[in-house]
């Protein structure tokens, strides 16, 4: 298995939001890789700011669509311009989260059509295998392995794959340096993702 990186390292660690919630998959995904993260590894980029982890998976997922990724600046830009559908004022700030809902608004403007989904692994895995594009939300303090409040959904990834037969999720993660191609067990990456209630995009 190559490339499995945490932060401290030894472990494994348009418009409009539509919201769609799976109670389950009528077929479990097949075993082995689902996706394909060495294609989508050359649009992670490490993010420069604090709080623009969702932006920053908003511009990975345009990147591995368009062929164009657009930087950091141009991305946080970019939201700063548009009204968040939650909350007052534009999708970014750059002394505040950005919301969840706003992940496929932003996503609109470059025209990737996609929903937010409440769902499971399964799901995701079946998803990628359609060529669909995944971010999640999550807790950074479970998957870096790093102390910390555990509780709360805290970060925007980007899930480029699923191996059911190594039992690793593969993300791009701007959190971190060794966030490109980041691998997790599923098992972290579950722990992680429920803090979120499960919260995904999916891309049409």
């Amino acid at each position: 298995m190559a490339n499995i990186s945490t932060k401290f390292a030894p472990t494994l660690a348009a418009t409009a939001a539509l919201t769609v919630t799976f109670a389950g998959t009528a077929h479990a995904a097949r075993d082995g890789m689902h996706g394909d993260p060495a294609a989508a590894a050359p649009y992670w980029s490490y993010q420069q700011q604090d709080l623009d982890c969702a932006e920053m998976a908003v511009a990975d997922v345009v990147g591995q669509i368009s062929g164009h990724e657009p930087s950091e600046a141009e991305i946080t830009a970019t939201a700063g311009n548009i009204p968040s559908v939650s909350h007052s004022g534009p999708i970014y700030r750059p002394s505040g989260k950005t919301s969840n809902q706003d992940l496929p608004v932003l996503l609109a403007h470059y025209g990737v059509q996609a929903a937010i989904a409440h769902t499971n692994i399964d799901a995701l895995a079946q998803d990628l295998d359609r060529g669909r594009k995944v971010i999640v939300g999550l807790n950074d303090k479970i998957i870096w392995n790093e102390p910390g409040n555990r509780s709360q959904e805290n970060h925007f990834v980007v899930v480029t794959g699923i191996d059911t037969s190594a039992g690793v999720v593969h993300l791009n993660d701007s959190g971190i340096k060794a966030g490109r191609d980041e691998q997790v067990l599923i098992a972290t990456f579950e722990k992680a993702w429920a803090t979120s209630d499960n919260f995904a995009v999916v891309t049409s």
